[in-house]
């Protein structure tokens, strides 16, 4: 199944300047323990038996633990929305990005209420 990268409009808070909007990655500026974290918001494209899923992935390529959630119930156009939080241990320049898709129908991630961010914690 395709997952496509989402894009974000616009950072509202990296104070370690470890997000980079033209990319779309969170960047590791230091080896430790971080909080990775999103929110979907579903916008209809032409139905809302669409299924609205989101995860997390480790430097392009690995889903990470615990990261993955979908909305399965029907939809109702922004208002239905999905949060996506887990711990992970990152490298220094690990990158993590969110991915999304749907299935049964397709619809829109709200750009402007779609949501992503991580923090170090440890």
């Amino acid at each position: 199944m395709k997952r496509t990268k989402i894009g974000i409009d616009a950072v509202e808070a990296y104070d370690q300047g470890a997000s980079d909007p033209a990319t779309n990655l969170f960047t590791a500026p230091a080896a430790g323990t971080y909080r990775s974290s999103a929110s979907l918001l579903y916008r209809i494209n032409a139905s809302t038996s669409a299924r609205m899923r989101g995860r997390l992935v480790l430097n392009g390529t690995t889903e990470i633990r615990g990261s993955f959630g979908e909305v399965s119930s029907a939809h109702r156009s922004l208002a239905t929305a999905l949060w996506l939080q887990t711990m992970v241990p990152l490298a220094a320049g690990d990158t993590v990005e969110l991915q999304g898709n749907f299935r049964a129908a397709d619809g829109y991630f709200a750009a402007d209420h779609t949501s992503f961010w991580g923090a170090k914690v440890g």
